[in-house]
């Protein structure tokens, strides 16, 4: 597939599933910020976050809010199936609904 055919997200996707699998990037490596991703491809944010949450569903990679994004201890382990993924980006998203409400409760407390 020719790269003009490739969503501008897909090119993120596979270059970091890629960097994954090869090893280039270890478990606990932290990934560029969305703004440095933005800026290297040349994309919108918005564009750059539909290919986090690829990354994310792939169960290769893991988000915390204000931290960043994160290669998953998982990602080289080729068995993780779709159920143990669907755990972990639910665990993410309560993780990230909590210091939502966290930030709301001192904002407003």
């Amino acid at each position: 597939m020719s790269n003009e055919a490739v969503q501008p997200y897909q090119r993120i996707v596979q270059d970091y599933s890629e960097k994954i699998r090869l090893g280039r990037l270890t478990a606990g490596t932290k990934l560029p910020s969305t703004r440095e991703l933005a800026d290297e491809y040349g994309i919108a944010p918005g564009t750059v976050q539909r290919a986090l949450t690829e990354l994310r569903n792939a169960g290769l990679i893991y988000s915390h809010q204000g931290r960043g994004s994160f290669v998953s201890d998982t990602a080289g382990d080729a068995d993780q199936d779709a159920t143990t993924r669907a755990i972990r980006t639910l665990e993410e998203q309560v993780a990230d609904l909590a210091a939502r409400l966290e930030k709301i409760e001192k904002r407003n407390g």
